[in-house]
């Protein structure tokens, strides 16, 4: 009986070692997620500003690679004789 008693007085300390670490975790998680949220309150910075509009600028507006559009091309292009003649191409977004 006494292995027994060892045995769970042992998951118990690992049990609470667990509990232990998870509340760390969880503590520094909302210290974080606090800190994330006093930023996300403060108006954005001038600097931030002027570094997002510069990045928009080099970034392209159309997400899919230009491969993947081909290849939509040329796989359909009995139905796709219908709708190339509509001018989108010639629309630039900036």
């Amino acid at each position: 009986m006494s292995d027994d008693a060892t045995d769970l007085e042992d998951r118990v300390a690992e049990l609470e070692a667990t509990v232990r670490g998870l509340t760390e975790e969880l503590v520094d998680a909302g210290e974080r997620i606090r800190a994330l949220e006093a930023e996300l309150d403060q108006p954005p910075s001038t600097d931030a500003l002027r570094q997002a509009r510069d990045q928009s600028a080099i970034e392209p507006a159309d997400d899919q690679p230009a491969d993947e559009t081909d290849a939509e091309d040329t796989e359909d292009d009995a139905t796709t004789d219908d709708t190339d003649d509509s001018g989108l191409d010639d629309i630039i977004v900036a």
